[in-house]
């Protein structure tokens, strides 16, 4: 465990350093890496360093990835970008990942997102075996509804969604 803390780390200041000189095709790289660790940082980066480019690289994550805390974290830094092209791999997620885990940071983010696109994946979350899910659902078509209907502040809906 030692030995992967330290490559760890050693890994995490070259990140750093790329980072700062905004290297993408590094970051995009780094999603195939075999530290579960480290592809949850690089999907974050990339969320971070903005633009709907960015999207098609998190979507995969959030397909593909073996790992369900890295296809959360996926489904979480979607919700955050906010772009409609975000609306079909949550969608996705919501209703067909095998994750109870992801399903339910899916829907809270297609809540974030707030397109009226995301009512029919949510609509067909209500039935999720899994509360969780089902109770996200509910939160997110609600935020929807909100945003459509009597928000005046789009960011506060956002921060609200789920």
């Amino acid at each position: 465990m030692q030995a992967v803390t330290e490559d760890r780390l050693a890994l995490f200041a070259e990140m750093e350093s790329r980072y700062e000189k905004h290297d993408t095709a590094y970051f995009v790289s780094l999603l195939d890496h075999p530290d579960y660790v480290v592809r949850t940082r690089a999907t974050c980066i990339l969320v971070d360093f903005g633009g709907e480019d960015k999207v098609e690289h998190v979507a995969r994550v959030l397909k593909d990835d073996e790992n369900e805390l890295v296809r959360h974290e996926a489904a979480f830094s979607l919700g955050q970008m906010c772009y409609s092209s975000c609306v079909g791999p949550l969608a996705e997620a919501t209703t067909g990942d095998p994750s109870m885990f992801v399903r339910h940071e899916a829907a809270v983010a297609l809540g974030v997102v707030g397109s009226a696109e995301a009512r029919e994946a949510l609509n067909r979350a209500l039935e999720d075996p899994e509360k969780p899910v089902v109770e996200s659902a509910v939160v997110a078509l609600s935020n929807i509804e909100f945003m459509e209907k009597l928000s005046k502040n789009e960011k506060f809906a956002r921060l609200t969604g789920g």
